[in-house]
Formats: C-alpha cells, sequence, structure tokens
C-alpha cells in the first residue's frame, strides 16, 4: 500500500544476517535424484574424514580449531528466553529489569515483622497470658482429664499430654500463619533457589542442620536452647492414641518416630537445595568417568550439532560442523536440518552423509532469497521490525530491546492500522512476508501473500507461484474452487467472496442458491462451472437451465435441487440477482483467460495457464503472491482478496499439517465479513494466522468493528490514525491502575506576631508566600492509550503494538520505534 518509500540495502545493518563464507558454485557432481539448483551455497567436494571411533571435530576454541564463520557465530549465540514481541538474538536483560528482581528494603522488613509477632506469641502463650487460651483444649477433652475449678491443670496422664500436643499444634498454626504473611517461602526460593549448583545445595544443607538443631538441641553438642514443641506433641499423640507408653518400650518403633520427624524436617530444605537432581547428576559424571574410554561430559557450542553427538549421531555431526565451519551452510540450511532430525527421519544420517548441507532442499532448489531488506533469526523464527521504546508504559524487560515478530505471536492474527506512508507495507507487511518466505524454505511455513495493486510483495525469484489476475503474462491461474469436491463447501467459499460484505443478502441463501446450481453441473459434467458459465446459471438463462434439466433428468436427487432453484429466481429476497451482478465484475474482457475454474488443480486452463489451489499449502511448505489486477478494477480486486481468504480459512482446517500457515494481505479493503470475523477466531487453533493491513477501520463495517478486534490477538496502531480509530484501539486495551502523585500547596497563617513577621521577611526576600505542601498519593484508573494520544502523540516512524501469543502470554500496548 504505501511500499514506495527507501528500503535498507542488504549488509547495512549492526547485525548482518549469516551468509556462505564463500560465493556460490554449483558442484561438481549431483548425487542421483538430488536437483542442483542454481546460486546456492557450494556442497563440499568430499566429505570430511570419518573414523570408526571419536569425532574428530576439535572443540571451538579449542587447539587446532578453525575460525568460527558467521553461521557458526550465528549458531552459538545465546537466545535467552524473553518476554513475548522481544527480539531474542543476543537479548540481554536490561539493569533496569534485574534491579526490579531484588528484594525492596520495605520486602526485606516484611519478612522479620511476622518473625517478631511469632516470638511474642509464643511467649504469650508459654505463659498462658492469651485470653480464652484453653478455651479450646477444654471444648474438645473429656472433663475427667481436668481438676475441677481450674483452667487446665492436668489430672492424669491424658490430661498431660492433651497438653503437650495442643502447644504442638497452635506451634505449627503459628509457623504457617507467619510464614505466609510474611512469604518465607518466596524469599527462601529468592535467595537460594535461583543459585548454582553446589552452592544451592550446600545453604540447603546449612538450613536443614539449623532446623534439626531446633528440633533435637541434645544431638548438637554446644547447643543449649530448648527443643521446639515438634518432637514431644508427636510423641504424647502416640501415648494419647495407644492409651499408654508401652509401645516405647520397643527400639525399633521409637528410632522409627525419630526417623519420620528427620525426614520431614529435612525434606523441604532438600526441595529447596535440589539436593536430588543434583545427586542424580554428580552419580552421572562419576559413572561417565570411571567408564574406560569415555570421554568426559563437554559442553559443546550449537554450531557443533550437540544433540546429534548426544543420540550418537557423530557422523552426521561431524559433516554438518565442517560444513558450517568453512561456510557452505546458511541459516536457512542449518534450521532446516534440524527441523528434519526434530521430525525424526529414519534415513536422517544417510542423506546427511550424502548431500550434506543440501538435504532436504526445498522443493524449488532454493536455499536462500535472492534479497533480503530485514533482520532474521531463523532458529528464534523471528523477525525484527524495530526497536520497543523505553518509556514510562514499558515495562523494564521491554526498554530499548528489538521488536519482533514470529509464527508464536502471527497464531493469534495481527492488524495493522495505519494511513497511506505511515509505513506499514514497508516497517512491517514486507519483512513480514520476507521472514515467513525465509521459514518456508526450512519447512516451518507455508505462505500466501497478496499484493495491493500496483505494489507487489518481494521479488518474483522469492515465491514459487505467482498469480497475476488479469495480466496476460501470468503463469498461473486460480482457480475459484479451492479444488474442493463438496458443491456445498464450494458454494461457502464462493457466496462469502461474492455477497459476504452485502448486508441485503444473507450469505446462507446465496451459499444455498449457488448449491443448488453447483451440484447439479457437477453431477453432469464431474468438475464445477466456469464463472461465466455460472453466470448464466444464475441469471436464469433459458438455453443454460434447459441443457443442464436435460441432463440432470435421470438424477432425481439433483434434479430436485435444479427445480428448486429455478422456482426461487426472481423471487423476492432471491440472492440470485445479487451473485449474477458481481460475477458480472469478475466476467470482462481482462479476466476472459482466468479463474476458469475447471476443478483439476494443476490442470491446464484457458490461455495454457495453471489453475493453483490454493489448498496445496495446507499440504507443501509454498510460497504463493496473488497480484490483484490494476487499471479500474478495485472492485474485483477486493472480490478475490475475499475470495483467497475465505479459501484460506477453508484449505487450512485440514488436519495433520505440521507446518504454519499464514496469509498477508497487505491492502484488506472490504476483505472483512461477518464470516471472516468468525473464522479468524479459529486459525490460532489450526496452526495458522493472518495479517490484516488497513488504512482507516472505516473500510470495516462498523458492526464488525468490536468483532474484528477481539478476533485478532495483535492490534497495531500507526502514526497518524485518527481519533475515530484511536477510540477503537483504546477500547479494545481497556485500562490500568496507575498510582498518581497530587501535590497540594496552602499557605500557612501564623497567630503569633513574631511568627507573623518572619513569614512577611520571608515573603519579601522570595516573593513567595509561606506554604506548606499536602502531598496525596492514590490509584486511579487510567486508559491505557488514550484516543487522543494514538492520534497526535505517536511519532512519525513509530506504532503502538500489543501482542498475544498462541500460549497466551501477553505484551501491553508499548510504542515502538520501527527505525530502530
Amino acid at each position: 500500500m504505501d511500499s514506495d518509500g527507501t528500503q535498507d540495502a542488504r549488509g547495512t545493518h549492526a547485525d548482518p544476517v549469516p551468509r556462505p563464507a564463500v560465493p556460490p558454485e554449483r558442484p561438481a557432481t549431483t548425487p542421483p535424484g538430488v536437483p542442483a539448483p542454481p546460486a546456492v551455497p557450494p556442497r563440499p567436494g568430499d566429505a570430511p574424514p570419518l573414523p570408526a571411533g571419536k569425532p574428530s571435530v576439535p572443540h571451538a576454541g579449542g587447539p587446532g580449531a578453525p575460525a568460527p564463520s558467521a553461521v557458526a557465530a550465528w549458531l552459538n549465540e545465546p537466545r535467552a528466553a524473553a518476554k513475548p514481541g522481544i527480539w531474542r538474538y543476543g537479548y540481554r536483560l536490561p539493569k533496569a529489569a534485574r534491579a526490579t528482581e531484588r528484594l525492596a528494603p520495605v520486602t526485606v522488613l516484611g519478612l522479620f515483622i511476622p518473625f517478631v509477632v511469632a516470638l511474642v506469641l509464643w511467649s504469650l502463650w508459654r505463659r498462658g497470658g492469651l485470653p480464652y487460651q484453653f478455651a479450646p483444649l477444654r471444648l474438645f477433652t473429656p472433663d475427667d482429664w481436668w481438676w475441677g475449678g481450674t483452667i487446665a491443670s492436668p489430672k492424669n496422664m491424658e490430661g498431660a499430654e492433651a497438653r503437650v500436643v495442643y502447644d504442638g499444634v497452635f506451634f505449627a498454626l503459628l509457623v504457617l500463619a507467619m510464614g505466609r504473611l510474611g512469604a518465607w517461602p518466596d524469599a527462601v526460593r529468592h535467595f537460594v533457589g535461583r543459585r548454582p549448583q553446589p552452592a544451592r545445595a550446600l545453604l540447603g544443607l546449612l538450613g536443614a542442620l539449623l532446623a534439626l538443631s531446633f528440633v533435637f538441641p541434645t544431638a548438637f553438642p554446644g547447643v543449649g536452647w530448648d527443643a521446639l514443641p515438634v518432637v514431644d506433641p508427636l510423641f504424647s499423640l502416640v501415648a494419647l492414641i495407644a492409651g499408654g507408653y508401652e509401645l516405647f518400650a520397643d527400639r525399633l518403633f521409637t528410632n522409627s518416630l525419630y526417623t519420620v520427624v528427620t525426614l520431614l524436617v529435612v525434606w523441604p530444605f532438600a526441595l529447596v537445595g535440589g539436593w536430588w537432581p543434583y545427586l542424580k547428576e554428580r552419580l552421572a559424571a562419576r559413572r561417565a568417568a570411571a567408564e574406560p574410554g569415555t570421554p568426559a561430559p563437554v559442553e559443546r557450542p550449537r554450531a557443533e550439532w550437540p544433540e546429534l553427538r548426544d543420540a550418537g549421531q557423530h557422523e552426521a555431526a561431524d559433516v554438518l560442523t565442517a560444513e558450517v565451519t568453512a561456510g557452505r551452510m546458511n541459516d536457512v540450511d542449518c534450521e532446516r536440518v534440524a527441523r528434519a532430525w526434530a521430525a525424526g527421519r529414519p534415513d536422517f544420517r544417510e542423506t546427511v552423509l550424502r548431500q550434506a548441507g543440501a538435504a532436504w532442499t526445498h522443493p524449488s532448489g532454493s536455499r536462500d532469497l535472492p534479497r533480503r531488506t530485514g533482520r532474521h533469526d531463523l532458529l528464534a523464527r523471528q523477525v525484527r521490525i524495530g526497536r520497543w521504546v523505553a518509556g514510562e508504559r514499558a515495562p523494564a524487560a521491554y526498554h530499548d530491546a528489538g521488536a519482533a515478530l514470529g509464527p508464536d505471536v502471527l497464531g493469534t492474527s495481527l492488524l495493522a492500522v495505519g494511513p497511506s506512508g505511515s509505513g506499514k507495507t514497508r516497517t512491517l507487511v514486507e519483512p513480514v512476508t520476507e521472514a515467513l518466505a525465509l521459514q518456508a524454505l526450512t519447512g516451518a511455513c507455508a505462505l500466501v501473500a497478496v499484493s495491493s495493486a500496483g505494489s507487489p510483495l518481494g521479488s518474483d525469484s522469492g515465491f514459487d507461484v505467482i498469480v497475476r489476475i488479469g495480466d496476460p503474462s501470468s503463469v498461473h491461474d486460480l482457480d475459484p474452487y479451492a479444488e474442493c469436491d463438496d458443491p456445498d463447501e464450494a458454494a461457502a467459499v464462493l457466496a462469502e467472496a461474492l455477497v459476504g460484505d452485502l448486508d441485503t443478502v444473507n450469505a446462507q441463501s446465496a451459499a444455498t442458491a449457488l448449491a443448488q446450481l453447483l451440484g447439479p453441473y457437477r453431477a453432469v459434467h464431474g468438475r464445477f462451472p466456469p464463472l461465466p458459465v455460472l453466470r448464466e446459471l444464475l441469471e436464469g438463462e433459458p438455453t443454460a437451465l434447459s441443457a443442464l434439466r436435460e441432463a440432470v433428468a435421470g438424477d432425481e436427487v439433483m434434479r430436485r435441487e435444479l427445480d428448486a432453484r429455478v422456482r426461487q429466481a426472481g423471487a423476492p429476497g432471491d440472492p440470485g440477482r445479487a451473485l449474477a451482478d458481481r460475477l458480472a465484475l469478475l466476467n470482462r474482457p481482462a479476466f476472459a483467460d482466468f479463474l476458469g475454474g475447471d476443478g483439476v488443480s494443476g490442470g491446464s486452463g484457458r490461455g495454457g495457464r495453471r489453475a493453483f489451489s490454493l489448498r496445496s499449502v495446507a499440504h507443501h511448505p509454498l510460497r504463493v503472491r496473488v497480484d490483484l489486477p490494476e487499471r479500474g478494477h478495485e472492485e474485483a480486486g477486493r472480490l478475490i482478496t475475499r475470495l483467497v481468504l475465505a479459501q484460506f480459512h477453508t484449505v487450512v482446517r485440514d488436519a495433520g499439517r505440521a507446518h504454519f500457515a499464514a496469509l498477508v494481505l497487505d491492502d484488506a479493503t472490504g476483505a472483512v465479513t461477518a464470516g471472516s470475523v468468525r473464522r479468524i477466531q479459529r486459525l490460532r487453533s489450526q496452526n495458522a494466522g493472518v495479517l490484516l493491513s488497513l488504512r482507516t477501520v472505516a473500510d470495516v463495517p462498523e458492526s464488525l468493528h468490536g468483532p474484528l478486534y477481539g478476533a485478532v490477538g495483535c492490534r497495531m496502531a500507526f502514526s497518524g490514525i485518527t481519533t475515530w480509530d484511536g477510540r477503537r484501539f483504546a477500547q479494545t486495551w481497556g485500562t490500568e491502575w496507575v498510582e498518581t502523585t497530587e501535590v497540594a500547596k496552602h499557605t500557612v497563617f501564623a497567630d503569633q506576631p513574631m511568627t507573623r513577621a518572619l513569614h512577611a521577611l520571608r515573603k519579601l526576600v522570595t516573593g513567595r508566600a509561606v506554604t506548606t505542601d499536602a502531598v496525596t498519593v492514590r490509584e486511579v484508573e487510567r486508559e491505557r492509550w488514550s484516543a487522543s494520544q494514538l492520534a497526535h502523540e505517536v511519532p512519525p516512524g513509530h506504532a503502538v503494538l500489543s501482542l498475544t501469543t498462541v500460549k497466551g502470554e501477553h505484551a501491553p500496548p508499548l510504542l515502538v520505534d520501527l527505525r530502530g
């Protein structure tokens, strides 16, 4: 829509995309059955030596290691886990975000205040100073356990032991309540749980010993404090249940109780210290060191393919490491081979040894795009579109971090709104299209891009199929029925495309009218009718209807269908006239050789063009571009856009698809209908997504504004939108609670003569009356972005973006610098 701006030249970024280190050459020989595509990174002439024993590739940085290539450096760069929309390549948590992880002094004080309160309450309990302290005890125990006229003086053994159990229950409840009030478990995880091993295990051990010293003080020499009520209440409870002390004569039973108490005390500290995982790790290392000939485990960089070596595929790992080190593999090759390994291909080793970095090349034979304009990270499946602006609204983790998009957020669909010239095509649509095309070369994605009239997205060599409706030079034609076999399904797709945007025509009635013609025609001819023939049938052309009726005379079901359509033709509310009028937009001389609809995907239609079915993207990682017609066919272009959108929603429902399917609409004007909004909501569960670009929300019917904003998970408002458009974004993004500080100055009036004189002198010197500040801090509910802010405070080259991942994670609406 607005792609007339300048674009960054390749290689001018701060971190250029890794490319092959050697110029592309065609290999001297090609293995049988393996295509030799032009202009790709060269394959090695001979495979590196493969010893039968240990791998021969030295560790990166060790003696004899070759200088790492740009691809190896790209592979080895860490990609830390980050919040949605953050560019993960080389991401480091900002210092401000790390500072927020520290406990504030108020929080530390909150840890000790409950501890002091617990000490005071326990002291009062031991002295019997709490009101109604023994009322629950007397309520739940027999009266003959206590002396009459006393509060809780034990009369026999049962009363004495009940007092001990009662103290233990109160102590346990006190520890649990104060620990919950002071957030002690969270503090322990903060100070201990984040430490590396073995420091974490050692801290857990020290904590366990300290706790045991309070439970069994006699077992630790030099400890003189009393034991906490942990062991005695347990023994007293056993005595009450058994009715005496005979069980304690058994030494095995007594030692078992001590063991149970010890394990219960140590168990929380074992969890915090991570003893069990650390013990398994140490035992595994010891066993590996004890076995002769087993090398010590070495943490290898990603460029040496450690996942292959861990699985015993040392030969394949050696070949790929040599390819990466020599620069004969690019980022597309690395990701493509990694996906093949993750898919568990049974012929993985043989294919890698035979084809090396060219294994599992895309069916087009391409191993890279002819030209890149964006920054891509195929390992994280991200494309960088800008930089998050550090501001008051932005969380610390987003400050000056790169802004990136990927299938994880595009799977919830994205709506971008901005006027012409705001940079939608240049800064969003083109980078996303390029990223999806790159991922298609790795087998991870299928792309369908619909270009606006006169501005195709990307170069022609970057796509596998290009459909130019109305262009005589086009090689492919678009199958209007998307290779459907069911007349009802084909009718629903056509009805959505033809009259889905009309409020005066019911979509279900239109689909029924089309199905009543498509079914009989297919029963006779074995295919669906071309659009001109379909128009004649909808208009009630006597010759066409008579011929079709004679052909289906022997089929009772299809004859009834056709008769029902004939009876409805011309009746009030008949959708046939509206359907025929819309088909007339495509029945123009410019489209005479297009949209033939022979129903055979891949077959040759009129004009020698291959009829392409959009259903292919559900089975293959294809890169498809549809160029809309130019020269006064705007309404026809919108109809074709709705047709592609309806077909895309239909074909992605096919089950068993492993790759992500994406549809990019550079101009979605007139494409959003009530039916398409409902289908967009289901895409995230179908591993698919849509990018919709609009100049203004007014291009969508007003009744669909709310449903559209609710159907998409990602929303982007570019600079220059109107307040009417901004109001919709503000309503969708909602409000948040913010803390505001108000300072009010009040004049001080003195009563004493001396004070009044001093105030007058001060006013004479400073020129201001003596005042006192009244500070009010409160929380108020405020819009995240108001309509006025979106319309007037977003700088040029910026946009406000909110994201939602397919897993449900959210990124609030934040300002993005699209030039950063």
